[in-house]
């Protein structure tokens, strides 16, 4: 069975960010996700992963101003300077938090830009960031989200397109992160794009569709999915992404089976 992440940032909501490693812990989890870490010191968030004996598994380079609704760095020209600042802030944050994979967002299509801009800048910007994480051991993600439903705009929008990605790429530490539910609303064919491509994915998240709430509340066959995995003999961390019906301890009946 796939080892299983808490998302924090989705999972646990209704106490306060630092009071949600204990809440992982404690359902079950031995590691966690979340968006972003930079709200809080390097030396707290360690601190509480310490105390709950958790793992930090994954968390986000910053992705610009997000309140004003910026959604990643990577594709956007003229911004390279600020990328690579966010390349330092997390290589800061990885380090001590000890993880070992960062996800860079693509970012929404700006207006006027070419698809050949676009495609170079996130090119140009993703062999910076593998060179640089490189030299502490970790390897970035690079995650295909629908622009359909959840993020209208967002460029890296297509499972094949993050594929051809990874090759323009060319760096050995730079994996496609495939998120299940989006996957679902961009191609379908779960299946035998895992099969085909398990080699190249280097983190998985999950949420059922429609909703993006927990397993089983929707159209996705879970159970056969995680078989999957274990047949393909996928070791990585499983990201739990999700949006619970009602209360995460509530949503969590599907771990156990």
């Amino acid at each position: 069975m796939p080892k299983f992440a808490a998302n924090l940032s989705l999972l646990f909501t209704d106490v306060p960010f630092c009071e949600r490693f204990a809440r992982a812990t404690a359902a079950g989890f031995t590691g966690v996700e979340y968006l972003f870490p930079y709200e809080y010191p390097a030396s707290d968030i360690a601190d509480w992963l310490r105390a709950n004996d958790l793992e930090q598994v994954l968390f986000n380079l910053s992705a610009g101003d997000w309140a004003a609704g910026e959604r990643g760095l990577a594709c956007l020209p003229h911004r390279q300077g600020e990328f690579a600042e966010s390349v330092e802030q997390a290589l800061g944050y990885a380090v001590a938090l000890d993880c070992r994979r960062l996800h860079c967002m693509a970012g929404l299509r700006p207006a006027g830009a070419s698809e050949a801009e676009l495609t170079e800048a996130f090119v140009a910007n993703l062999r910076f960031a593998a060179d640089r994480l490189a030299t502490v051991g970790v390897t970035v993600m690079i995650e295909p989200i629908n622009s359909r439903v959840d993020m209208p705009g967002y460029w890296l929008d297509d499972v094949a397109k993050g594929f051809r990605l990874l090759e323009a790429v060319d760096r050995s530490n730079v994996k496609l992160q495939y998120d299940i539910y989006h996957a679902q609303i961009i191609a379908g064919d779960l299946a035998r794009t895992l099969e085909a491509n398990i080699h190249r994915i280097g983190h998985v998240q999950i949420a059922d569709n429609p909703g993006r709430h927990e397993p089983g509340s929707g159209e996705i066959n879970y159970p056969f999915v995680f078989g999957l995995l274990d047949r393909l003999g996928y070791d990585g961390w499983v990201g739990c992404e999700y949006k619970p019906l009602t209360t995460t301890e509530a949503g969590l009946g599907w771990l156990p089976k």
